[in-house]
């Protein structure tokens, strides 16, 4: 089985510990330093009220890209567009199937370092149950994985918030290293990635309940 090894640190705790080139490809999903311009925002007939906390929405300073291209052979960076990152010929598109009266982008962006001819991935963002404000599904994790990352890579994540990066390279064979500052939250998804890919469910009780299906992409 792949390896998964998951931390409850500042992913930069950890990236100074690392060798260069310790990851063959890390995929990033860092706050883009946007929730002002979205809170409540409205065109049309829809509106979109998710509460942002300002807490976690806080841009990563120029220390964090420079780590994670010194511990990586390559990179892809959610939110690309929002952050001074250099040319690059192979962007991926996420259409997320948005209505143009919603107030949220219709897509979204990432920036890679590979050269690459730039790629389309298409899929709604609606999530039957979101634990993290900009959790994405497992699937879009896939993708990445699938067009972008080799049998034998070492995938980095150093803020993995949902931990659907994690469950989509555990299914697809890849050692995984990821990393998770809030404690609270940390532990909960640690539980949702017991429960994807091992199928345990942790009572109220703390005990824990072995689950069928557990290879069903939620």
């Amino acid at each position: 089985m792949p390896a998964s090894e998951v931390h409850n640190i500042d992913c930069l705790e950890l990236m100074r510990t690392q060798p260069d080139k310790s990851f063959q490809l890390a995929i990033a999903d860092p706050p883009y330093g946007i929730g002002d311009k979205f809170k409540g925002g409205k065109t049309g007939r829809l509106q979109f009220n998710e509460v942002v906390d300002k807490g976690w929405d806080n841009v990563p300073e120029q220390i964090f890209f420079d780590e994670l291209n010194r511990v990586c052979e390559n990179v892809i960076i959610w939110g690309g567009n929002y952050f001074p990152l250099p040319p690059s010929r192979c962007w991926i598109v996420w259409d997320k199937k948005n209505s143009e009266d919603f107030s949220l982008s219709m897509c979204e962006l990432a920036w890679t370092s590979f050269d690459h001819v730039a790629m389309m991935y298409r899929q709604n963002n609606f999530l039957p149950t979101k634990i993290h404000p900009t959790q994405k599904p497992i699937e879009f994790y896939a993708f990445c994985l699938k067009h972008f990352a080799k049998p034998g890579d070492r995938i980095f994540d150093p803020m993995m918030g949902s931990q659907s990066s994690r469950i989509a390279a555990y299914k697809m064979g890849f050692d995984y290293v990821g990393c998770e500052l809030d404690k609270e939250y940390f532990s909960k998804w640690c539980e949702r990635f017991d429960r994807e890919c091992h199928g345990i469910t942790v009572a109220d009780n703390g005990q824990r309940y072995q689950q069928t299906n557990i290879f069903d992409n939620n």
